[in-house]
């Protein structure tokens, strides 16, 4: 395997990772890939990089966009002041990069003195579950969301 640069997303980056996003049954239903892209694709980046707690990061092999993931590092009160690494939106376009993706954002969220990385996943996501356990993450905790 080639060279894997892992990089703060850019605003020309934004097709390729609404493509990735989109990549599965899953995702097919939740994205929107006409172009050119939905405003509200540009207002959540223009916030992202507004925010210093916020990360949009992308996996880039010879040239290619082949990965991405958004980091949140998020302060709390609990466990002492406790600073949690938040994994959200990850994916990947080939075999490999996956394994290196999260091994970059832990080191990421070590790096900012994160206690722990944390992610959710779909249910219906059973190869990703067996992924993230061989990650060394466990499914400690159970997660509810409500559409608003």
């Amino acid at each position: 395997m080639s060279e894997i640069e892992f990089r703060r997303a850019q605003a020309h980056d934004l097709p390729a990772i609404v493509a990735l996003l989109a990549d599965d049954a899953l995702g097919a239903g939740r994205e929107d890939q006409s172009t050119p892209l939905a405003p509200s694709y540009l207002d959540a980046f223009s916030a992202i990089e507004a925010d210093p707690n916020q990360l949009l990061a992308v996996a880039v092999e010879a040239g290619q966009l082949v990965g991405t993931l958004q980091l949140s590092f998020i302060p709390g009160i609990s466990r002492k002041g406790a600073w949690r690494g938040q994994i959200e939106g990850v994916r990947v376009a080939s075999r490999g990069v996956g394994k290196r993706m999260i091994e970059w954002a832990v080191e990421e969220c070590r790096s900012l003195n994160c206690s722990f990385v944390q992610l959710t996943t779909d249910k219906s996501r059973r190869e990703a579950h067996a992924f993230y356990e061989g990650q060394g993450f466990t499914a400690s905790h159970l997660g509810y969301k409500m559409a608003l």
